[in-house]
């Protein structure tokens, strides 16, 4: 039934929803409070009760991404390109929704809203599981979108949360693969290895970002400042923000230092190789598992490298193939470190925390996708259609 939604009923609904979950704020941060106070008492760091925290702007944004969706051309029912056979056939490459999705996710309330919007507007229905954390908030969301459904005679199916909080009941939706066409999990290694393993469906994984910033030798120290800053510190619960530094040996005693300074002011602990503590005296030795860990907090790992091979090196060993980023002047270093960094997303000059589906035109994401089959990187409209042949003939048969 949703593919077959005209793309202005879905348009109409879409921003209807924006609306209803503007007007709803009081009700959703009420909500969100529970979820918070909840957090407190799990012991949950700073910056994961930042992801988890609803605000009047937070829920504005929200807003705004729901509308972005609903500007966006409807991506069912196009003909992607068709030719015609010598024997007359006519053939055609037609986009199709996937069908029933499941998403498992953790702690951002805003990710119910987009990964709602994004699955209506491409025709799937979807079950959203999201974390503990941030039950009480999840809920109010998706009752916003039920209620708009309803309104529409839309089956509230459509938009469903999974109602309670038992992790075993992830292992029971795995199983369901003639029900559920497509598992994306969203979170901490642990997650996706476990959804991996047990999922009798297809698989997209949005694995954690162990993100990188490469400081070149001859990159413009000033702009180096700024991006690896924001990539940190911008917001550093979010799987596109930094989790290690590598600067080159040429410019690492003019750079760390100014750089650290800034650091500590937000309160980031830093964390270094033998070069990094002999120009950063007092921070902590960095280990074998800092250089593989998302820290998702105000903690920064740092190398120092002799060479731009060296920090290619380091991304392949260590790096999740989320988002890397290069800083520098030299035109051929930059398209060097592009042409080797297999990552999902890969910066020039540019902050980690431009991966995102927003950031990229999407209007909104499902998450950042670091498989290579079907879908990769910021996982919009496009991420979530498949293609069908439609082959017309008269009365053709085949001898």
């Amino acid at each position: 039934m949703l593919a077959e939604l005209p793309r202005e009923l879905k348009q109409k609904i879409l921003r209807e929803t924006a609306r209803r979950l503007n007007r709803s704020s009081d009700l959703m941060m009420k909500a969100n409070q529970k979820d918070l106070r909840i957090a407190k008492r799990m012991g949950l760091s700073s910056a994961m009760i930042d992801r988890l925290k609803l605000d009047s702007k937070r829920i504005g944004q929200m807003a705004k991404a729901i509308f972005d969706v609903a500007k966006l051309p409807d991506p069912i029912g196009q003909e992607l390109k068709s030719w015609r056979r010598p024997n007359g056939l006519r053939i055609s490459k037609v986009t199709v929704p996937l069908g029933v999705i499941l998403i498992i996710y953790e702690s951002r309330p805003n990710v119910t809203s987009e990964c709602a919007s994004l699955c209506f507007k491409s025709g799937n229905a979807v079950l959203l599981r999201g974390g503990r954390e941030a039950f009480h908030s999840n809920q109010a969301i998706a009752r916003i979108y039920r209620e708009v459904l309803k309104r529409y005679r839309i089956p509230q199916a459509s938009v469903s949360l999974v109602p309670v909080r038992d992790r075993r009941a992830i292992d029971e939706l795995l199983r369901l693969e003639d029900l559920i066409n497509l598992v994306i999990p969203r979170g901490g290694a642990g997650l996706i290895r476990r959804v991996v393993r047990r999922a009798r469906m297809p698989v997209i994984k949005h694995y954690h970002g162990v993100c990188h910033v490469y400081i070149d030798r001859e990159a413009d120290l000033e702009m180096a400042l700024n991006i690896a800053f924001n990539a940190k510190c911008q917001r550093p619960g979010v799987c596109n923000a930094m989790e290690t530094l590598l600067v080159h040996r040429a410019v690492a005693s003019q750079f760390l230092p100014p750089y650290a300074a800034m650091l500590r002011r937000e309160g980031c602990e830093i964390r270094g190789d033998q070069a990094t503590r002999r120009i950063l005296p007092g921070i902590k030795k960095a280990t074998e598992k800092d250089w593989r860990t998302e820290y998702l907090d105000r903690i920064l790992s740092i190398r120092v490298v002799n060479h731009v091979d060296q920090a290619i090196e380091h991304i392949q060993n260590y790096g999740s193939a989320h988002t890397d980023s290069i800083v520098t002047r030299n035109k051929k270093t930059a398209e060097k470190f592009v042409a080797k960094v297999d990552s999902s997303s890969v910066m020039v000059n540019a902050s980690t925390r431009f991966s995102d589906g927003n950031e990229y035109g999407f209007g909104a994401e499902i998450g950042i996708s670091t498989d290579k089959v079907h879908a990769r990187g910021p996982m919009g409209l496009e991420g979530l259609i498949s293609y069908k042949y439609v082959v017309r003939g008269r009365g053709h048969i085949r001898t």
